[in-house]
């Protein structure tokens, strides 16, 4: 769909960076890519009844160095909240996040476009959380098997506030975003692992108005090309709806790069 002049798109970003320690959020277990599957975990991170998490001082260290790359808030007090949703590989039934009181906010990044503009982006907040495991499903008929190396991995939820208006505008944020994560050593921001991850929450609305539409969430863009992407097919989506007030679909989608559609996904917006 050819992009139309009265309306404008609004882009909002959710990466989740794996912190480069050596061990886990709440254990001992080792973070290493690729180990045979199941041989990282312990009673801890694999959420048994009775453990004694500890949290990894590491982890806080790092996001507090992040924090001030991004000119952001350090909070003298964090809390971790717990987000409850059901997927096989995440055996606790709920992942450690934080939510009301996370330990940065209120930061900005500056970015510099293809057309060679330049443009602050705000960053809403700074968590710290765990992964989940990883579910396998390549050459297997009828099951999946689980793998939860992953799980208890430390993560940074880095979120932006709405303020990119184009795919182009959000490959350049991802791109400084990854580089200053690099720089500080605590990201090695490899896409292709999955230590650097993107969500993508994207609407429209017409020139000139402030209230945000209704948005769609494009999951697990692990890479930037994807990022640039599927804007186009979802902001196509859009704009089939709103000039008639016809009701869309609210909530994730899977990103299948290079479709033109984007099918919906699993939400894991639980309640905290």
């Amino acid at each position: 769909m050819a992009h139309d002049p009265l309306y404008e798109t609004v882009i909002g970003l959710e990466v989740h960076a794996q912190m480069r320690t050596q061990s886990k959020i709440f254990c001992g277990c080792s973070t290493t890519f690729g180990a045979e599957a199941n041989t990282q975990i312990c009673p801890v991170c694999a959420a048994l009844p009775g453990v004694l998490p500890v949290l990894n001082t590491e982890l806080v260290q790092m996001a507090i160095k992040t924090g001030l790359a991004i000119q952001g808030k350090i909070r003298e007090r964090s809390e971790f909240s717990r987000k409850n949703y059901f997927y096989p590989d995440l055996p606790a039934g709920y992942q450690i996040s934080q939510f009301e009181l996370p330990i940065i906010e209120q930061g900005e990044l500056h970015v510099v476009t293809d057309d060679g503009n330049k443009k602050k982006i705000g960053i809403t907040r700074i968590h710290m959380e765990v992964d989940a495991g990883k579910s396998l499903h390549e050459g297997i008929q009828g099951f999946s098997w689980i793998d939860l190396n992953r799980t208890g991995t430390p993560l940074l939820e880095i979120v932006s506030e709405p303020d990119l208006r184009s795919s182009q505008e959000a490959g350049a944020y991802l791109k400084k975003l990854r580089s200053i994560l690099r720089y500080l050593q605590v990201c090695d921001g490899n896409m292709e692992e999955g230590s650097f991850r993107c969500d993508a929450n994207v609407s429209v609305r017409k020139q000139g108005q402030t209230r945000l539409g209704t948005r769609t969430e494009l999951k697990n863009l692990n890479s930037i090309r994807r990022c640039r992407c599927p804007g186009n097919p979802t902001l196509g989506r859009h704009l089939e709806h709103h000039p008639s007030h016809a009701r869309q679909g609210r909530g994730p989608r899977l990103s299948l790069f290079p479709r033109t559609r984007s099918p919906p996904a699993g939400d894991s917006s639980g309640p905290h």
